[in-house]
Parts: structure tokens; sequence; C-alpha cells
């Protein structure tokens, strides 16, 4: 019986180990983008801000495995070496040691205080907008965002695509094969440029919505009459989907957003298609006006002048006869 329980402590500290080692692998084959099925672990994103956070999770991770390994060994070290069975006895006159108190209280403190540095300048770095190549307006409604190039005249607005409403809407099971990416589509995506520092300004028109997308690292939220900053700057191209993260209303849950991160040249085309599409129709050039009739008229009075004088002049030359 001893033995079972020792195989099965052993067996759970090396699930305890392990557990990190799994899921690193699981996010590194999962990418970055979508999180999967029986996913455990935050995935690493594709911004800066994003990777630092992954980075402080992980290290915050394996702290709290050495802690747990060391706490439950002792306790199972305790448990069965000095068990009443093999002898033991309470010791009663142990009930205050300084030295142990002022370890136990020492070593949390300083573990804390290591773990505030980075997550401090990583907190810094996130609200830092400086330095932004472009700034997004965006703006929530109910239950739709609206997107705005400032500086550009190029805006939009985003929401549930039309062919996912439906499906919502038919009392249908709806499953992958309908849509893989059901309730996560878009009728306008979010276009910005990969290697670029994305500042965005964040309001709302109505309620408290939240702007959220896990892939760029953070999370902002949208308040009528007040302008929230943060900024992205994506280092991999591809689509990455959030959602709105404030309870906003019924259709909440029906309030998706979509990035498409692109290359620099392809957004500056994009960018330009979009500002030909608003830019105002040129008036249609209008027809000639016809000319005045007075040359042609002037042109016809010397010749009926000619035509006339002939016959002028014979009663003339009769009265002199």
């Amino acid at each position: 019986m001893t033995s079972r329980r020792f195989k099965q402590l052993a067996l759970a500290a090396a699930m305890t180990v392990a557990m990190p080692l799994a899921v690193q692998a699981q996010d590194a084959a999962a990418g970055p983008a979508d999180p999967h099925r029986w996913q455990l672990n935050m995935g690493p994103g594709v911004t800066p801000t994003s990777q630092a956070a992954y980075d402080a999770h992980m290290v915050v991770l394996w702290v709290c495995v050495v802690i747990g390994v060391l706490v439950f060994g002792a306790m199972a070290v305790a448990i069965f070496k000095f068990r009443k069975s093999k002898g033991a006895v309470a010791d009663t006159g142990f009930v205050h040691s300084t030295k142990l108190e002022a370890m136990w209280t020492a070593i949390p403190v300083l573990i804390l205080v290591g773990l505030a540095f980075p997550a401090t300048s990583g907190l810094m770095r996130m609200y830092d907008v400086r330095d932004s190549a472009m700034t997004v307006k965006v703006t929530g409604y109910q239950w739709m965002w609206k997107y705005e190039y400032l500086g550009e005249d190029v805006s939009f607005t985003s929401r549930l695509d039309r062919k996912h409403d439906e499906l919502r809407q038919s009392g249908k099971i709806v499953t992958e094969a309908d849509d893989p990416h059901y309730l996560l589509n878009v009728d306008n995506v979010l276009v910005l440029p990969v290697d670029t520092k994305v500042r965005f300004v964040l309001t709302a028109d109505d309620v408290i919505h939240s702007w959220w997308v896990p892939a760029l690292g953070w999370k902002q939220d949208a308040v009528p009459g007040i302008v929230n900053e943060a900024w992205a700057q994506i280092e991999k191209p591809g689509i990455y989907r959030g959602q709105c993260a404030e309870l906003c209303g019924k259709d909440h849950g029906f309030m998706p957003i979509v990035v498409k991160a692109v290359s620099k040249a392809e957004f500056a085309q994009w960018l330009a298609e979009e500002k030909a599409k608003r830019e105002p129709a040129m008036p249609a050039p209008a027809a000639p006006e016809a000319e005045p009739a007075a040359p042609a008229a002037a042109e016809a009075a010397p010749e009926a002048t000619a035509a006339a004088a002939p016959q002028t002049a014979q009663p003339a030359a009769a009265q002199a006869g």
C-alpha cells in the first residue's frame, strides 16, 4: 500500500513538471492566430506586446511549478516518513521559530519583487504609443464597430457577416461544416500593415464595449465620452479574430472583430482603392453649345445685295430713255 502511494505521488510530480513542456510544444504546433481544441496555454501572439505577456506568463508558471514541487515534496516527506505507524511522535514543544518565520516571509516577498520589475516594464511599454506610423480610431456601437483611418479619409463599419447572421437565426444546429469560423466573420475586415506601429484610439457611442483580439496581446475598453489608447505592431501576415469583451446588450455575442495583416505594399494598394471608392464622381462634360447664326446671316447679306443690284439698275435705264 505504501509503495503504491509513492508511485502515485511520483506520477503526479512527473506530470506537474512535464506539463509546461507539453503546453509549449502544443502552442508551437497550434500557431499564433486561432485557439485550437484542447489548447491549455495562452498563445504567444503576433506582436511584441503579446510576446512579452507570454514570456512573463511562462516565467510565472515555472516559478509556480518549482514552488509546488518544493511544497508538496516537503509535505509528502513529512506525511510518509514521520507517520505514526513508524513510531513518530508529535513535537508539541516546537511552537515558534523566528528564523523560520523570517524565511517564509522574505522568500515570497523577494519572488514578488523579482516578478514586479518585468511586469511593470511590460505595462509601461503597452501604453507607450509614441512614434506610431498611423492611427486607427475604433468606435463601438450596438452591435458593430466603426473604423476610421485618421488622416486618410477612409472609414467604414464592420458587423457580423450576413451569412452568419442568417445561420444563427435559422434555428438549426450549426456545425463546422457550415462555417469553421461561425460568428467570427465580419462584412468588412480591419486591414493593417505588418511591421508598422499602429496607434489605436478607442471610444464608444452608446454603452461600454471592449475591443479584444487575443493575438495582438491586449484588450481595451471603449467607453462613451472617453478616449483610450493602445498600440500594436503585427509581425506576421494573417487573419486574427476577436470579439467584444464587455457585456453590451442582447447582441453582445455577435460583435466579432477580424484584423487582416498584410504587407506594406498590399496595404498601400488597398488604401488607394478604398480612397478611390470614396472619391466623389466627376460630373460628365457638358455638350458644346450651338454656334450663333449671326455669322451665317452676315455672309448671306452681301449675296442678296448683289442679286438685287441689276434689278434696280434696269428701271433706272428705262427712265433715262
